[in-house]
């Protein structure tokens, strides 16, 4: 059994990069220092604004650089879709400000199946989608076997986007962090939000662990960690967070440059040459008080998708949903945010070996698979596999967290209607499919597509 693991690239051990000293005010405060928050703080700062952005550990430590790295318009929700597009937009444009290279590349997205049912969901994707303005197809057996030459199988059909694309997640939310601040944001590293500050019952500011800092208007961007961080302000949301396991190998031959996933497999070429691995639709979930109390929430995606979880009955230590996590703290107290700066979930070492045969028994032409590292990452997941993005019920606190998995990719669109939301500009979408209130106005839930 493998295993092999390295520390992973943005990890709590790493110099701190953003550490000026806290300003008495600001614009904007945004909590959570990930895809959802820098990209907040980097259209804030465009617009001239004076955003602060307050990050606990490590900008991009958690499942910002630790995703797949696919920029994906394929198999989004249709209410997702008109944002993934001005994304895949968005990301050109941010790419050609920054001076470094993120590895942002069009290289597009493929998933291939032979089971009659799965090809019926690609097909009927495509009947709404395509008229919405991408450029996705199904493409025959033998069109997918001449795009990813030297499969051990034939798969019958496969949905594939030309125009999707892929970054390094370890150089791209790093990079637009520097961009940001060049435009005027801050961005403090090491420094956790404990508790809103309150006056006339509106936001009027975040007590820091090292102080406080005025502001009329708050973004809680903090993925996993979101729910408990709202919960502590009598915001109550239903996220839970899963570990997905994730591996790189060394340096292989070229077999597809693109992004794809089929059989449970999913892979995408790395711009070092090697390949990121992982185990498609595949999460573990460590049950916590949250899990119990939301059970019945998540009982329709657990009963579409029965078998794709793992389930381990004690939560992490310190993890949001540990059983041994304070729920309850003040601005004068740590908070847990202080205690885990970087969620860091050993990943599961068995599934890196399943996941490396699964890849060399698709291109046996490989032959051996030799692993460079791999890690876990904590998604931060809702109900109906579908973000919450609106403004809270307290004045001045808006909420984007419950990513799902598919933030990354989505991120700078969302960045963008965030900034726009708490300015009062025109977000330029319809966010009902993403309203606060789903959870507690009586509508039913309807799961998102999850293709």
């Amino acid at each position: 059994m493998i295993e092999q693991i390295c520390e992973f690239p943005i990890s709590a051990s790493c110099a701190v990069e953003h550490s000026e000293a806290l300003p008495p005010k600001a614009d904007v405060v945004i909590v959570g220092g990930g895809i959802i928050g820098i990209t907040t703080a980097y259209y804030l700062a465009k617009a001239g604004l004076k955003p602060v952005v307050l990050e606990k550990g490590r900008v991009a430590g958690e499942q910002s650089a630790r995703n797949w790295g696919w920029i994906r318009q394929q198999g989004r929700d249709l209410a997702e879709l008109p944002i993934m597009i001005e994304a895949n937009q968005l990301w050109k444009e941010i790419a050609q400000e920054l001076d470094e290279d993120i590895g942002l590349t069009h290289c597009g997205v493929t998933y291939f199946s032979s089971q009659e049912a799965e090809i019926s969901r690609y097909e009927d994707w495509l009947k709404d989608a395509v008229p919405m303005g991408v450029d996705s197809k199904l493409l025959s057996s033998r069109a997918l076997s001449d795009m990813i030459p030297g499969m051990s199988r034939l798969y019958s059909a496969a949905l594939h986007t030309a125009s999707d694309m892929k970054a390094e997640p370890f150089a791209a939310v790093p990079a637009i962090a520097r961009a940001a601040k060049r435009r005027g944001a801050v961005i403090l590293e090491n420094c956790a939000a404990r508790v809103l500050d309150r006056a006339g019952g509106r936001v009027a500011g975040v007590v820091t662990e090292r102080g406080l800092i005025e502001t009329k208007e708050v973004i809680v961007a903090g993925g996993a960690w979101s729910s408990l961080f709202l919960r502590n302000e009598g915001v109550d949301i239903p996220q839970l967070s899963v570990s997905a396991t994730v591996a790189a190998t060394k340096t292989l031959p070229l077999i597809h440059d693109g992004a794809a996933a089929g059989g449970k497999l999913a892979f995408r070429r790395r711009q070092d040459g090697g390949y990121t691995i992982a185990a498609s639709g595949s999460h573990e979930i460590f049950v916590g008080w949250d899990a119990l109390r939301h059970f019945v929430r998540y009982l329709p995606q657990l009963r579409h998708t029965p078998f794709a979880r793992t389930y381990r009955p004690w939560g992490l230590r310190g993890f949001p949903d540990g059983w041994a996590t304070s729920r309850r703290w003040n601005g004068a107290t740590e908070s847990p945010f202080e205690k885990i700066r970087v969620l860091n979930p050993k990943p599961n070492f068995g599934r890196v070996n399943d996941i490396r045969l699964a890849f060399e028994t698709l291109f046996p032409a490989l032959g051996k698979v030799e692993i460079s590292f791999s890690w876990a990452g904590m998604i931060d997941t809702m109900p109906d596999i579908i973000p919450v993005v609106d403004k809270a019920p307290l004045e001045g606190l808006s909420i984007c967290t419950g990513m799902s998995g598919h933030g990354f990719g989505i991120g700078p669109a969302f960045g963008r209607i965030m900034a726009d939301l708490v300015t009062g500009a025109e977000v330029g979408h319809d966010l009902t499919r993403f309203r606060f209130s789903r959870f507690s106005d009586g509508s039913k839930l309807r799961l998102g597509l999850g293709l």
